[in-house]
Formats: structure tokens, sequence, C-alpha cells
């Protein structure tokens, strides 16, 4: 049974935490590798190396999406598609655990899995579409007092 009462403080540790991790990835690509890095891995890996520029974007755009909980069942299913990127290109090869030579495949199965999970619950406490709906529910209901007082 799904306790109502903390759901949405799990679906925020869920979100927080592979927001974070996209963000990291972004930057580690852009910051440290740097974009041409980059671009000549996915080149290395058989796939075109300008698709390392929407994957650095996806993943800082989504991360920050994913942070601040915009969006998050949309955002979480976008960003499937560059885990298991991941998945096949990257670390496929490479054996069951992370620790192996290059990267083994069980941490982008988990996030993957992760963000399949976060889709289901969706924002979770403290989010800023629930913020903004709050409000905005709040204006709608002084707008309609306002109509039905005149």
């Amino acid at each position: 049974m799904i306790d109502t009462r903390t759901a949405p403080y799990a679906a925020l540790l869920l979100r927080s935490a592979l927001g974070i991790m996209f963000i990291a990835h972004a930057l580690l690509k852009i910051l440290v590798f740097t974009p041409e890095g980059a671009v000549g891995f996915f080149a290395s890996l058989g796939v075109p190396g300008w698709l390392a520029y929407p994957t650095m974007g996806a993943e800082l755009i989504g991360g920050l999406l994913l942070v601040t909980g915009i969006h998050t069942r949309i955002v979480s299913l976008t960003l499937v598609p560059v885990l298991i990127g991941s998945l096949v290109l990257a670390h496929g090869g490479n054996g069951w655990l992370f620790t192996n030579e290059n990267g083994g495949w069980e941490y982008p199965l988990f996030l993957t899995i992760a963000a399949l999970g976060l889709a289901l619950l969706g924002d979770g406490a403290y989010s800023a579409a629930k913020l903004f709906a709050s409000k905005g529910q709040a204006l709608c209901r002084r707008v309609e007092t306002s109509v039905n007082a005149a």
C-alpha cells in the first residue's frame, strides 16, 4: 500500500537525485571533457558526433526541470532515450558492474528504471509546477469571487 502522506516526499527525493545526476553528467561533458571532446567520444561510438550537443542540452535542461519539478513526467520520459543510448552505446559491452573498465551497464540501467518510476510518480512535494498551479487557482478564486460579488 502507498502511504499518501510520504509518497510526495519520495518523489521529491527521486526527482532531485535524478535531476542532479543529469546536471552533473552534462557539466562533466561541457566543463571537463569539453563539447569537442564529447563530440569525439560520440563519434568513437559510431554515432554522429553532433548528437553530443542535443545530449548535453537534454541532460542539463532536463536535470534543471527535474530539480525544480516542472513537467516531471514528460521530462523523465524524454530523458529515457538518452539513458538507453548510454546503456547500449557506451556501457552495454563493458559487463554488468559499473566498476568495470569504461563502466558497465548496471548504473545506466538503474537510472533508466528510476526515470520510468519517476514518470509514474509525478512531481512530488515542493515542485514549481504545484506552486504555480496553486497560485493560479488562488487567482482564479479571487477573480470568481470578484465577479460573483459584482
